[in-house]
């Protein structure tokens, strides 16, 4: 995702504050110790995943990395790193939680990809796997921004149950963002995540995603996974 719209992507949701601080919620406490974090991007998540363990950052595009580098404080090592290839800027390392945040749909390979994450993770170690969910939602915005698919949760499990993971928990994530995804690329064929549309999420959210807390949603834009490494 080198394109002007994946760049632009990028800083549109680094405006979802209360996005990204609740889906992390969702999962810090399977956080900790040596932690690898593939696709920083510009570093939207990576700032705040810093306090949980002794970081390392990864992507493929140098030009990300060095945004990424300029915005965080702490002190992380980041990178150059192709995990479809399986070829990271750091030697022989091993970590016991890899997130992987919207990374997976912008590959070919995505099978190949959990594998070669699996190789990375220490023996019990966790991933922490976030991808757009519902093949019926994929649209004009998913295709100008580099996904080659949506997923659906039989699918993931399987693609994961072959790559030598155990689920711990898969659950649904941000109604209102499905909604939204919905009407602003199936409805109005947007082609790109616009900023003025996160800022109108971003009011709104505190609400939806308190009543998230307490309800599970049947539908959402995204499907959170929390995977453990087969012995």
């Amino acid at each position: 995702m080198k394109d002007r719209l994946g760049s632009q992507t990028l800083e549109s949701m680094s405006q979802a504050v209360w996005y990204n601080r609740w889906t992390l919620e969702k999962f810090a406490k399977f956080l900790g110790g040596e932690i690898l974090e593939v696709g920083c991007g510009i570093g939207n998540f990576t700032k705040y995943l810093t306090k949980y363990g002794k970081l390392t950052a990864i992507d493929i595009d140098r030009d990300y990395i060095k945004e990424a580098k300029e915005q965080i404080s702490e002190p992380v090592e980041v990178g150059w790193g192709d995990i479809e290839k399986g070829q990271y800027f750091f030697n022989r390392k091993s970590f016991d939680t890899v997130v992987c945040l919207n990374v997976l749909e912008h590959v070919e390979d995505d099978l190949r990809v959990l594998k070669n994450i699996q190789k990375l993770l220490k023996k019990d170690g966790i991933l922490v796997l976030l991808v757009p969910a519902h093949k019926v939602l994929y649209n004009l915005i998913d295709e100008s921004i580099g996904h080659f698919r949506r997923y659906e949760k039989n699918n993931l499990k399987q693609l994961l149950k072959e790559s030598n993971f155990e689920i711990d928990k898969i659950i649904n994530l941000n109604f209102l963002g499905g909604v939204g995804w919905f009407i602003a690329g199936k409805l109005l064929k947007d082609t790109e995540v616009r900023e003025n549309k996160i800022k109108i999420f971003n009011f709104f959210a505190p609400f939806f995603f308190f009543l998230e807390n307490i309800f599970k949603p049947p539908f959402g834009t995204s499907i959170l996974v929390i995977a453990k490494k087969r012995k």
